[in-house]
């Protein structure tokens, strides 16, 4: 199909969404969700992968929500190359397959959101709020999956060498309860600190290990074997 993209000029300071779906109908049906939302403004619809990099260069959304599987360059290979050119972007997937290795490929490359296309939209609007702020929404049995499959495969202890030469002690805690899926308030409550300390901590952590969001970094905690 080809690609469709529209411009909107609603407030500024609204989240700046661009919807990626190969199907016309889903994108239209989305978009009129969430528009109906407070605080979302939809930039642009791309139909396909390489039409979604080049609007992202063009309009730099905040968050991109994202298909998997597409005719042309799929999600996996759109989220690497936004990534790449608009680390500020974040892409959060929303697809029908819960596959693990789709679901570890699209973590990997750099999406900070995985949720399956029969989630609510109060559950995809969480996700794009969440991956405004940098954060990652990955429903508990999914990320529960990615960590399951990365413990099977073969540690790569040269990684903890790299975490205990690039983190304190205390941020290496809070490193554990992230790959352990503690949210933020819980990891608070167990270290006996604030949730902004850890929001601190957590920045710090991706900063210092050069990773995009928390699933990632509980993927490079898990593959390094400190946990």
């Amino acid at each position: 199909m080809t690609e469709a993209l529209t411009i909107d000029d609603r407030t500024a300071d609204a989240l700046r969404v661009l919807i990626v779906d190969d199907h016309d109908l889903f994108r239209s049906g989305l978009r009129n969700l969430l528009e109906e939302e407070s605080g979302v403004q939809i930039v642009g619809e791309a139909a396909g992968g390489h039409d979604a990099v080049r609007i992202v260069r063009e309009l730099a959304p905040d968050v991109v929500v994202m298909d998997l599987n597409m005719p042309g360059m799929g999600g996996v290979d759109a989220t690497r190359h936004i990534t790449a050119v608009a680390p500020l972007t974040r892409v959060v997937m929303l697809t029908i397959s819960d596959e693990d290795n789709d679901v570890i490929d699209a973590i990997l490359a750099g999406a900070c959101g995985y949720l399956l296309k029969d989630s609510s939209i109060q559950d995809l609007m969480a996700g794009i709020r969440a991956a405004a702020m940098g954060e990652s929404l990955i429903s508990p049995i999914i990320a529960a999956k990615v960590l399951q499959r990365v413990r099977a495969s073969s540690t790569q202890p040269e990684i903890e060498s790299t975490i205990r030469a690039e983190l304190s002690d205390r941020v290496i805690e809070v490193l554990k309860l992230i790959a352990n899926g503690k949210d933020n308030a819980m990891i608070a409550g167990e270290l006996h600190i604030s949730p902004k300390t850890v929001k601190n901590h957590i920045s710090n952590i991706l900063m210092k290990l050069q990773i995009d969001n928390r699933i990632q970094a509980a993927v490079y905690a898990v593959r390094s074997g400190i946990v």
